[in-house]
Formats: structure tokens, sequence, C-alpha cells
């Protein structure tokens, strides 16, 4: 479902576990893909796993964990394997689905059903809410100086509306004032 590739040439690749939108709910997993092209799953067990990131230091993978409402952080060792899983964020109602990094190490999440991207600290303290008017599925800080949010977006009308032909996308763009970081 996401990808990010570490400053080690790893790539993170998550997978849902089930057919979205009708299949029935299973637990997802995160595969580890090695500069030499090996394979080997990571994390299992996650609630339909969506955005990715890795901290600049390359010392943390952080998940959205769409269907429990929360970041979840690992430790990521030499080899690329991941260990210490922990909550990063509750994000009580909120849906995460793709995610970037900042330079302060806060995380925007896109958030589809709720029609927004938030910015939130380890803890899940939310510092900005950006509102819109469908449903937000990716965000990413771009731009020469990397301040510049870019929001993926689609009217949404729940699930079944993914089927929709209507030409209904956008990227959307706002100024922020904390440049991004880590590896997208």
């Amino acid at each position: 479902n996401d990808i990010v590739v570490d400053g080690r040439g790893n790539a993170y690749v998550d997978n849902i576990g089930f057919d979205f939108p009708g299949g029935e709910f299973a637990p997802g997993i995160v595969a580890l893909v090695t500069p030499d092209g090996s394979a080997r799953q990571v994390a299992d067990g996650v609630a339909f796993p969506n955005g990715v990131v890795v901290t600049p230091d390359n010392s943390t993978l952080i998940l959205a964990e769409s269907y429990a409402n929360r970041l979840t952080a690992f430790d990521i060792a030499a080899d690329g394997s991941l260990s210490n899983r922990r909550l990063w964020a509750g994000l009580d109602r909120g849906v995460p689905d793709g995610i970037c990094i900042d330079a302060e190490n806060t995380v925007w999440y896109a958030d589809v059903p709720n029609m927004r991207c938030v910015r939130v600290r380890e803890g899940g303290e939310v510092l900005q809410t950006i509102e819109l008017d469908r449903g937000c599925f990716a965000c990413m800080l771009g731009g020469a100086d990397r301040k510049t949010l870019f929001m993926v977006a689609r009217e949404w009308r729940g699930p079944a509306s993914m089927a929709d032909r209507g030409r209904t996308g956008q990227v959307l763009t706002v100024r922020v004032s904390t440049p991004g970081a880590g590896w997208p």
C-alpha cells in the first residue's frame, strides 16, 4: 500500500492484508527489501498499514495504522530489522492514510474520512489541522525549501465512492513554517 526508502537504501513496503474495500479485515505486514534485492517480513499484525516514514537519522520507522487510529513506531536496526514496536501517537477519531515528517520530527497525516490533513507530535498532541472539502489521501512536504505541504485529495462519500469515475482529484498546497525532513 505504501513504501519508504531509508538512507541506507532499504525499502519498507506495507501490505494491508486483505482486499479493500470489500474484503474481510485481516492484519497487514511490513516487508523489507534490501539493496541486494532480498526481501523479508519485518513486522506483522498491523491494522491496515498505510503511510510510512523514516526519521532523518535512520533510527525510527513510523507507520500509519488506519484501522487502529494511530501512528506506530519501530526502532530500525543496522540490518534493517524492526524492533521495539510502540505507540507513537494515538489519534482519537483520526484515520491516518499517507504521512510525512518534518524537521521537528512531527508527522503530518492525511485523513480521508475526516477530510483534513493534521500535524501531530509524538504522544498525539495536535499542532495544526488543515480542513478540506474532500478526503485527503496523501501528503508530502516539498518545494525548494520543503515548506510547501502537498496534499492529494478527492471527493469522498465513503469507501464505495472509490469506484466513482468522476475526476474530482486535486493536488492542493499550503505553506507551512517547518520544512520537511526524513526519507520520503
